[in-house]
């Protein structure tokens, strides 16, 4: 399939609560979603197409703090050939961590490794990211090759702009826009912090999870709308990638009214620019059309 013809989902998750608790969806309001969720369920969400595109491939993300769990992603990408890229998690902290990504890597589905990633919105140090513990952990997983995505929320920002400051050949992608406040209407400070990040080369951001930071029962395209003027602004569409963060985005609609609510976003942009965010960055960071071992772009 060309490239014209692709659409990339460059987040979602998959969980069987049978085999691996999920503990953060014992949380009040996460009822709709308290049940097991496999990629066949995502084929059978995802039936509205994008600009033409109908789905084409996806990346897989960790949910919880566990190898395991990472492991079970990887056997699943190397069994489902919807599924291009995995996104782990390894403890950053540990002096073991290249141990355990090479551990990760071996063996045929390991080649589906392409970044890491902590919730570091769970974290209450405001300085999580700057820890040098982390930073060397994060050093490490720049040698390995491998990208690694940030999840903060939006008042922790600052974490990753240092992040970004410090650490200039780690790829990094920003996931769901850092979480912007969008049902308190308060986007001055995200704004802001948003277009310093966005002046770092090697940072990618995800279109992703802004309809579960708005009002989940009311909100519409013009509420998402000021974030993606932002985004396409601060980062443009070279650096944007389409993510449903599926099965949460049920919270709020499910895939198919993110999807047109992101076709509705992309009315004016140009061919080649619906294709970069549709398609081309997520392709390119996570190399999607590359089966061996590689570098991640940085700029």
């Amino acid at each position: 399939m060309s490239d014209a013809q692709a659409l990339v989902d460059a987040h979602h998750h998959v969980w069987d609560l049978n085999v691996r608790p999920q503990p953060w969806l014992d949380e009040p309001g996460h009822e709709p979603i308290r049940r097991s969720f496999s990629s066949h369920a995502l084929r059978s969400a995802a039936t509205r197409t994008i600009a033409g595109r109908r789905l084409t491939s996806t990346v897989v993300f960790q949910c919880i703090a566990s190898v395991p769990e990472t492991r079970d992603l990887l056997a699943l990408a190397d069994s489902d050939p919807l599924i291009g890229a995995v996104v782990g998690w390894a403890d950053l902290t540990s002096p073991a961590i290249g141990d355990v990504l090479d551990d990760l890597r071996t063996g045929p589905e390991g080649r589906y490794l392409r970044a890491v990633r902590h919730v570091v919105q769970g974290e209450s140090d405001p300085r999580w990211l700057q820890r040098p513990d982390v930073e060397r952990g994060l050093r490490v997983v720049g040698e390995r090759g491998l990208g690694y995505d940030v999840l903060v929320r939006s008042h922790q920002l600052p974490q990753a702009i240092a992040l970004a400051e410090r650490l200039p050949e780690l790829p990094l992608v920003l996931d769901h826009a850092g979480k912007p406040p969008i049902a308190r209407r308060e986007l001055t400070d995200w704004d802001r912090h948003l277009r310093t990040l966005a002046r770092h080369p090697q940072v990618r951001c995800k279109v992703s999870g802004l309809v579960t930071e708005a009002d989940h029962e009311r909100w519409t395209v013009d509420d998402i709308r000021p974030v993606w003027d932002v985004l396409l602004s601060a980062f443009g569409p070279d650096r944007l990638m389409f993510g449903s963060d599926w099965p949460v985005c049920v919270l709020a609609g499910g895939w198919n009214r993110w999807a047109a609510t992101v076709e509705e976003l992309l009315g004016d942009c140009s061919e080649s620019e619906t294709q970069a965010v549709l398609s081309g960055t997520a392709t390119d960071f996570y190399r999607l059309s590359d089966e061996k071992e590689g570098t991640l772009p940085c700029s």
